[in-house]
């Protein structure tokens, strides 16, 4: 037992797999410091290169792994030259073999190259809506804001809906009453433009769209807002709670259902 203890058989595989633990951390490290300065830095180039980054890096992983694999097999006697050779051959049974992994490699780098999508943008995929987590070469994770994992082969889908690619368009709608006057209530709403630009996540113009619908019971007046992508939904809150706040201040009604309830006396 001490003697295979001492010998290169054992300590030597201990060694190449740490060096090559050591060389994958200098190279990771290396290609996150060289990203920080070929990309600027802004949300949609931070999404890429974090996304270019973790392919390049499995890459680099699968090509160490291999490299030590055949360093441990030559201790022990292999002739890894002769298993290098046979890779040409097993490579072609594989590829006939494994046709389906292929077209998730292609795909994976299309996607990538593509810019369909990248890490931390929102997306729907074949009727899965979520964060994409990771998106590798074979496979895409997506987490809905559940907290469902979605992991889906990169072939498997044809078509992409990124919610995160452009600004998103709130078109609110403001209901009131029949005896509102227009006029001032376009001018309560400009005044506000001011208000509405400076809630967070609103970016570009605040437009008045004018009157949409005539209802049963109110006027239905529609603006146009522009806010960064998936923040549509906090800042309708703020939108509508500043509007509120202005209309009773001007004394104008939103209208609502009344019920009138009457209780027979016995």
């Amino acid at each position: 037992m001490l003697d295979f203890l001492c010998s290169k058989q054992f300590y030597l595989p201990i060694i190449y797999i740490i060096v090559g633990i050591i060389l994958y951390g200098i190279i990771a490290g290396s290609i996150n410091k060289f990203s920080k300065f070929k990309f600027k830095m802004n949300a949609k180039n931070d999404k890429k290169r974090i996304t270019i980054i973790s392919v390049v890096k499995n890459l680099i992983k699968y090509f160490i792994a291999i490299i030590v694999i055949l360093a441990i097999l030559s201790v022990y006697g292999v002739d890894t030259t002769s298993v290098i050779a046979s890779l040409g051959v097993v490579g072609v049974v594989l590829g006939l073999a494994c046709q389906d992994i292929a077209k998730d490699f292609l795909a994976g780098i299309f996607n990538i190259f593509n810019e369909a999508y990248a890490v931390g943008d929102t997306v729907k995929i074949n009727g899965f809506t979520g964060e994409v987590i990771e998106a590798g070469l074979k496979d895409t994770k997506i987490k809905a804001y559940t907290g469902e994992i979605l992991t889906i082969s990169n072939s498997a889908f044809t078509e992409v809906i990124n919610y995160s690619a452009a600004n998103s368009k709130l078109v609110l709608d403001i209901n009131v009453s029949y005896n509102t006057n227009i006029d001032k209530l376009e001018s309560i709403l400009e005044a506000m433009f001011d208000d509405i630009k400076s809630i967070e996540n609103v970016c570009g113009e605040v437009e008045l769209l004018g009157v949409s619908s005539l209802s049963d019971s109110s006027v239905v007046y529609s603006i146009l807002i522009e806010c960064k992508p998936m923040t549509y939904i906090g800042v309708k809150r703020k939108v509508l709670k500043l509007i509120k706040e202005n209309l009773d201040k001007h004394k104008i009604e939103i209208p609502y259902n009344k019920l009138d309830i009457y209780v027979k006396e016995r």
